[in-house]
């Protein structure tokens, strides 16, 4: 098999997605990593901190983002998505959409003038619409490639980013490029979204200021997010003296999502610590159906929170949450340990949503004419003799993509899916010098 055919596509520039791709690099294979964002990073660059260690998040990915952009066996594709495959194993023609940035690639420096003087205010999605950007824009500061867009949708035309970038950077007429690939294998890590609570009215998402999601709550804790790392009220910007978490919204439940989603007993614990952390006097209720703490030291990181943070577990799965005049909440629940009927008033509720597999995965599915299980997630016939083997010989999946995980799990699965298209690779060419002689 030639050079040029030693390549590898990675769908999906997440934790899992920069795994692989650096594994696969550091093998000598080239490597194609396509994300549809403006920056690679995905869902942990929005996180504040990471379970069970405390570490900070960005602190653990943006150097491996870094190692990945500065690789020279790896080629990011920003702001790119795959639009048809073709091909089988050892010989993908794949077709990916650049999608026009309307800034010059090769001339921005990333300096920000743009972002400057854009008089728009837009709900920034990387701030789970907490924060504002304007039409030039990254998601957030330390994007990977640090290369701004333009959003053209929304830009108000006025003109004054072209004139104040000293690069003649900013190019209106920029139109989308398709260009065509061919890879040996593809590795798809898609990710997860967040399930929208809005579906079960009785939790008030959407209705109530002060009910918000588990992935916002990341947003208002996070020194870089919307509000600097303070945990306010958006009724009235106060701090909650008493705050609680509601796992399982959307999963273990019939209605919505069957499914565990294998995180949220953790995630709600970590959020939780980190609180009492900025906010001792906080008082902080988990109400949770049966805690799933299966990982190392994961039963060690709850003990820790109940015993040295004051962290209240509450067994019940509320059925309602009410507003009084203050804008407090009234949580109403069965305590299933006492079966008592209770309720609770707290400054702010923060539910945590299933995670679901990520927008957009059917179309995909489709375009890689792979299956997706009853749930979304990508198929594996086999998960005891192929756990990264999708349902087409030469596509392999790794992380939330493929059923619910922690970072970790991602990570090892990332490096496996990896492990097998090396192998794809070295079988083929061990082939072709098998022809030769």
């Amino acid at each position: 098999m030639s050079d040029k055919n030693k390549s590898v596509l990675v769908i999906g520039g997440g934790v899992a997605g920069i795994q692989a791709s650096l594994d696969l690099a550091e093998m000598g294979i080239k490597t194609y990593l396509v994300e549809k964002e403006p920056s690679i990073g995905g869902r942990m660059a929005q996180l504040d901190k990471t379970f069970p260690t405390m570490d900070c998040s960005i602190c653990i990915l943006a150097p491996k983002m870094m190692e990945c952009y500065r690789h020279e066996n790896i080629e990011i594709l920003s702001y790119s998505e795959v639009v048809s495959v073709e091909g089988e194993t050892g010989s993908f023609k794949v077709k990916v959409l650049r999608k026009a940035r309307y800034v010059d690639e090769n001339r921005c420096n990333g300096c920000g003038e743009c972002a400057k003087v854009c008089p728009m205010g837009i709900l920034n999605k990387f701030d789970m619409n907490l924060g504002v950007r304007g039409a030039a824009y990254i998601p957030f500061m330390q994007a990977v490639p640090l290369i701004y867009v333009l959003d053209r949708h929304k830009c108000m035309r006025c003109g004054l980013c072209k004139v104040v970038c000293g690069l003649d950077a900013i190019d209106y007429n920029q139109e989308d490029e398709e260009i065509e690939l061919n890879v040996s294998a593809i590795i798809v890590a898609t990710g997860f979204d967040c399930f929208d609570p809005s579906k079960i009215p009785e939790y008030g998402y959407r209705k109530y200021d002060n009910v918000i999601t588990s992935l916002e709550y990341e947003r208002l804790i996070c020194a870089a997010g919307p509000s600097g790392g303070h945990l306010e009220r958006l009724s009235d910007l106060e701090i909650p003296d008493k705050v609680a978490f509601i796992q399982c919204v959307g999963s273990r439940d019939l209605k919505h999502n069957p499914y565990c989603c294998s995180v949220c007993c953790m995630y709600a614990t970590k959020e939780a610590m980190l609180i009492k952390e900025h906010y001792p006097g906080t008082e902080v209720y988990i109400f949770y159906i049966d805690l799933r703490a299966l990982g190392k030291r994961f039963h060690e990181f709850v003990e820790r929170a109940k015993e040295e943070y004051g962290v209240r577990y509450i067994r019940s799965k509320p059925s309602e949450i009410t507003e009084n005049e203050g804008k407090n909440l009234i949580i109403w629940y069965e305590d299933t340990v006492t079966r008592e009927i209770n309720n609770l008033e707290v400054g702010m509720v923060i539910l945590c949503p299933t995670l679901i597999p990520s927008e957009g995965v059917e179309k995909l599915s489709n375009v890689l004419g792979v299956k997706l299980d009853e749930y979304g997630f990508f198929r594996v016939d086999n998960p005891f003799h192929g756990p990264t083997n999708t349902t087409r010989d030469g596509i392999f999946v790794a992380g939330y993509a493929q059923s619910p995980k922690d970072i970790p799990e991602s990570i090892a699965q990332a490096s496996g899916a990896a492990g097998r298209c090396a192998e794809i690779i070295s079988t083929l060419g061990d082939q072709n010098e098998r022809r030769k002689t």
